[in-house]
C-alpha cells in the first residue's frame, strides 16, 4: 500500500487543516485529538510521509517515540494521572482509520473508563488540555 499525502494528518502538516498544537521538534508532532477517549488525548505523528509502523524508518519510530516519552510524562503530571494509555494502530484490519504512523496517548485514571469513539470533544476543553501539558513539559 503507498501512503496517500491527501490524508487528514498531511493536511495538518501542511498547514491546509487547523490542530491544536502540544509540542513539535524537527521530526514530530504533537496536537491533541479533537475526539479524545480522554482528558489529555494527544497524538504524535512523524513530519515525514509513513503510512504506519508496518513502513516506517527506524528513523520515524525513534523520533515517534522519543516525543511521545517527553509528552507522556508531561501529561502525566498535567493531570495527575495513574497512568498512560499508548495506543497504535496499523492497516483497516488493526484499527487504523488516518494513514499515516500515529501514537494515542491518553492519561488514565484508576476506575475511570475510556469515552466511546468517535465523539467531538469540547474545544474549549480541548485547549486547556493542551495548556496544560505544554505547561508541565
Amino acid at each position: 500500500m503507498s501512503y496517500d499525502d491527501q490524508n487528514i494528518f498531511a493536511k495538518i502538516l501542511r498547514g491546509e487543516i487547523p490542530n491544536v498544537t502540544v509540542y513539535e521538534d524537527a521530526e514530530t508532532l504533537c496536537f491533541m485529538d479533537i475526539m479524545p477517549r480522554a482528558d489529555g488525548h494527544c497524538l504524535v505523528i512523524p513530519k515525514t510521509p509513513c503510512r504506519n509502523m508496518l513502513d516506517a524508518s527506524p528513523e520515524q519510530l525513534a523520533a515517534c517515540m522519543k516525543t511521545v516519552n517527553k509528552v507522556a510524562n508531561a501529561a502525566m503530571t498535567a493531570f495527575n494521572a495513574d497512568g498512560i494509555t499508548l495506543q497504535q494502530f496499523n492497516e483497516a484490519a488493526g484499527g487504523q482509520e488516518v494513514f499515516h504512523l500515529h501514537f494515542h496517548i491518553l492519561p488514565r485514571h484508576e476506575g475511570v473508563a475510556t469515552r466511546p469513539p468517535g465523539k467531538m470533544g469540547d474545544m474549549d476543553a480541548i485547549k486547556s488540555h493542551a495548556e496544560a501539558i505544554k505547561a508541565a513539559l
